[in-house]
């Protein structure tokens, strides 16, 4: 299950949890995640997540069919509603060795849990004769954190591409004529052309572009411009000329309202109010975006297409994944990666996904993406979660980074923080969290 953007913004709160976790990884005894074997020989198996009603109720139809093939195992489902309560729920529970034997971990807290030592290591069941999920069925760029040393500490469990939805009226009445989709296409979709766009839809009293402040836009825009974020371990997204180049182009847009960032938009004319009012261009989200252009009661104006690239060729965008991971702890290893394997599965995600909003991260299961055929140009979602990347290993490594250069960065969006200024900050902020 992939999640709206607005909670991963706020999950960061989430974070500041690192002596949690050392103590988690530290703490005495080998006390259990669960028990072991309940009344009738059956075993239960305990699996937590996050999510709104309506996301944990897609769970449940493949929870019944497990069940009903593996009589022997009951599954315990537990659920809470605030991504931003979930992690510091997990992590008491690893501290008191109570956690749950498979769990659900965001892609902004992989790192630390792997770092942590709390995760059992999966390449081998995962190519094991009992897998029904191969290392090789995923794509590797989307591993991100939940990777570490060729070692894989947690499955994606669906993923969600970071996309521009645009709306074709809002284009129209900004006397833009040409198609994003249709540029990108014929290989002309070009940074150049977006921001030419974007200074249109602002010249006709719209915005350009609305953006979630989190990596998936930013890191995607920094790509665009054929920037690095991270290289060799290093920072280096305010010192690549590039990547700065694309900071600053963030900063200004934001400074003169071509861009929004969604975080600050007041709840009485929001994000979504706006783009579906079409009193803006470019939205930058997921597929969970159809439930939000479905509201507008006219699908057909809207479509999707990828950030653009310098040249116009396809470039490498950010994916938002989440994982399931197996705890090292469990006393039903077995039984818990049988949950975790079929969970993960191609047939488990096509069970899963088939009324959601979420891009499937298995190879074989696009038929979720494409039956339909919505939006027009579906198809950019597999083109971007196949070359695209989930947030860098060296980032989510350390508990609170992805946190703390969001609420930076919104600062210098805000104009709280001039832009050489932040830059110099952001700089310090994370070489000092880096060390």
């Amino acid at each position: 299950m992939s999640f709206p953007i607005s909670k991963k913004a706020l999950a960061a709160a989430a974070l500041a949890l690192t002596a949690t976790v050392t103590a988690a990884c530290s703490g005495s005894g080998g006390g259990a995640a669960t028990g072991g074997p309940a009344a009738g020989g059956k075993v239960t198996i305990r699996w937590s997540t996050w999510g709104s009603a309506e996301d944990v109720a897609l769970y449940k139809g493949f929870n019944d069919d497990f069940m009903k093939r593996h009589p022997n195992i009951v599954l315990k489902m537990e659920t809470v509603p605030k991504y931003e309560d979930y992690h510091p729920k997990l992590l008491t529970q690893l501290t008191s060795k109570t956690a749950p034997d498979v769990f659900f971990v965001g892609d902004d807290n992989v790192g630390k849990f792997v770092a942590a030592g709390v995760l059992a290591p999966l390449n081998d069941k995962l190519a094991g004769a009992d897998s029904k999920s191969k290392p090789e069925d995923f794509f590797d760029g989307v591993y991100g954190g939940a990777k570490k040393d060729g070692q894989i500490y947690g499955v994606p469990n669906d993923t969600n591409p970071e996309v521009l939805w645009y709306g074709k009226k809002a284009l129209k009445e900004a006397g833009i004529t040409e198609d994003p989709a249709e540029l990108n296409a014929a290989g002309k979709w070009t940074m150049a052309k977006y921001l030419e766009m974007n200074a249109k839809l602002k010249a006709a009293g719209k915005a350009g572009s609305i953006f979630w402040n989190w990596y998936g836009s930013t890191y995607s825009v920094i790509s665009g411009f054929g920037g690095k974020v991270w290289d060799g371990g290093k920072f280096v997204a305010t010192t690549d000329p590039k990547s700065r180049e694309a900071l600053q182009t963030l900063a200004k847009g934001y400074a003169d309202k071509t861009f929004l960032s969604a975080d600050v938009l007041p709840a009485s004319n929001g994000a979504n109010t706006q783009f579906i009012r079409s009193k803006a261009g470019f939205f930058a989200g997921g597929r969970w975006m159809i439930d939000v252009v479905k509201k507008g009661g006219d699908l057909p104006n809207y479509d999707i297409v990828p950030f653009p690239s310098e040249t116009g060729q396809p470039m490498s965008g950010a994916v938002a994944a989440s994982y399931l991971a197996l705890n090292k702890d469990s006393k039903n290893a077995k039984e818990a990666f049988t949950f975790l394997t079929e969970f993960v599965s191609k047939e488990g995600q096509l069970l899963r996904l088939k009324n959601g909003g979420a891009v499937p991260s298995i190879k074989g299961a696009e038929q979720v993406v494409l039956e339909g055929g919505y939006p027009a140009h579906a198809q950019t979602f597999l083109d971007v979660r196949d070359t695209g990347f989930a947030n860098y290993s060296d980032e989510v490594a350390v508990p609170g980074l992805t946190k703390d250069i969001n609420d930076h960065l919104l600062k210098v969006w805000t104009g709280k923080v001039a832009f050489e200024q932040g830059m110099t900050e952001l700089q310090s902020l994370v070489d000092g969290k880096i060390g």
